[in-house]
């Protein structure tokens, strides 16, 4: 199935006997198509879930799949960015990493150029994954491209802030990662107790401050 006309180049495939799996050209798109949707949500999906090239659709049972799709049609992009204009997080980050100077040897940039580049840039929560509440936060100044690590390490922080490609994240809990570490931040990123449980949700901006 395909479904195109309506602003965005989609391929449309079935997933299991409830969803629908949007593929689309790149990671943009995705941001784009997501916000589409949280503008007009198609009658029957109950969860729209993006990723590094797909976005998810999951239906209630009894959904006309096809409706569903030709309304796909209908989609158009978000004015302006493209990135969807909702809720705006703040997170104070303690610049203090251990991979801080090498994050300043990879961009040419010294250690509070790093830190100025990180924070002068609002990012957008573009999918998340690897673990509950981990965000991969795109749209960052484009200086801030690094590799992972070549060892990971066996054991990162909660509240690490860290940037990886041309991504930034914040480990929620204590994991292994192999992320460039830039900081560490006091905010609870994921609560399983909060409603939502996650701050970095698809779609959320964010700003990242300096903590005093």
């Amino acid at each position: 199935m395909s479904a195109g006309d309506g602003g965005f180049d989609l391929r449309v495939l079935r997933c299991a006997d409830r969803g629908l799996l949007l593929e689309v050209a790149d990671l943009d798109e995705v941001v784009a198509l997501h916000a589409a949707l949280a503008e007009c949500i198609p009658e029957g999906v109950t969860d729209v879930v993006p990723a590094a090239r797909t976005v998810l659709l999951r239906l209630e049972t009894g959904t006309d799949t096809e409706s569903v799709v030709s309304s796909l049609g209908d989609l158009r992009r978000p004015t302006g960015t493209g990135t969807a204009r909702g809720e705006t997080l703040t997170v104070p980050v303690h610049y203090d990493g251990e991979d801080l100077d090498d994050i300043a040897d990879h961009t040419g940039l010294s250690p509070r150029e790093v830190v100025s580049a990180h924070t002068g840039t609002p990012w957008t929560v573009a999918f998340c994954g690897f673990s509950p509440g981990f965000g991969y936060l795109m749209g960052g100044d484009p200086r801030l491209d690094v590799p992972r690590r070549s060892e990971p390490r066996t054991r990162v922080p909660a509240g690490a802030v860290a940037l990886a490609g041309t991504f930034t994240g914040v480990y929620p809990r204590v994991s292994p990662g192999g992320w460039q570490l830039l900081g560490r931040t006091e905010a609870r990123i994921w609560d399983p107790d909060r409603d939502p449980p996650g701050l970095l949700r698809p779609g959320v901006r964010v700003r990242f401050e300096e903590a005093s």
